[in-house]
């Protein structure tokens, strides 16, 4: 499980370091480097294992509607092993730099099963929509989670 943010600079041949928590808990899953791929306004960085498993599902979805070759399509071509060099750095391809918009700074976010690598000024902009928004997107949020169930009161 990866949580919080860091934020890390990127230079000009488009290497950045990996927050050292997350480079551990990557080379404690495995040899194999993870995978960095497209997201909406951002990377995702998932270790080898997870993206493997994650490629197979969609791949494993019939293609017969143009929206799913789409994912399909943006999801598995953008996808590139990123190996973690000695020094604790991940070479971003300069394709997915220049997807995500990478320049400087470099927000790495902890997602749950992935890590998000934004653009610092992006994602800032994405958070500060979220926080306008937050009380609806928690309500919805909410009606998406099952109620625990509660031991009735004696």
């Amino acid at each position: 499980m990866f949580r919080g943010c860091f934020i890390h600079t990127i230079d000009s041949k488009g290497r950045t370091s990996l927050p050292a928590q997350y480079r551990v808990a990557l080379q404690r899953r495995g040899k194999q480097p993870p995978f960095l791929t497209n997201g909406n306004e951002h990377l995702l960085l998932y270790p080898y294992e997870d993206w493997c498993a994650y490629e197979q599902q969609i791949l494993s979805v019939p293609r017969v509607d143009p929206n799913v070759q789409a994912y399909v399509r943006f999801m598995v071509s953008g996808a590139s092993p990123c190996a973690i060099d000695k020094q604790g750095r991940i070479l971003i391809p300069p394709p997915l730099r220049a997807r995500a918009k990478l320049e400087r700074e470099v927000v790495f976010a902890g997602v749950g099963e992935c890590i998000e690598v934004w653009d610092k000024d992006r994602f800032d902009a994405e958070q500060a929509r979220i926080a306008a928004r937050l009380p609806e997107i928690a309500m919805q949020v909410a009606s998406q989670i099952s109620p625990r169930e509660t031991k009735p009161s004696e």
